[in-house]
């Protein structure tokens, strides 16, 4: 199976973009979130604010997306 130019650079753009995503949501976890004490059961709690950015990467990252996919489509070979 042979892959053409155009569909690999799409396929990289796709797949930068989704890591980009994924490297700041992991960053935000780690910033953002503290241990239990001992009188709060379960696992680790995300702060407040971890919260709100948590939403604003989604938001950013669909209008990324949506950016990236009419991009590609506009300069299309």
């Amino acid at each position: 199976m042979d892959i053409d130019a155009g569909m690999r650079r799409k396929i990289a753009v796709s797949l930068g973009t989704s890591a980009a995503f994924v490297v700041l949501l992991i960053f935000v976890g780690l910033e953002y979130t503290t241990d239990p004490t001992p009188s709060e059961p379960g696992g680790v709690v995300l702060q407040e604010p971890g919260g709100t950015i948590f939403v604003g990467l989604f938001a950013l990252f669909v209008l990324a997306m949506g950016a990236v996919g009419v991009y590609l489509d506009r300069f299309e070979e």
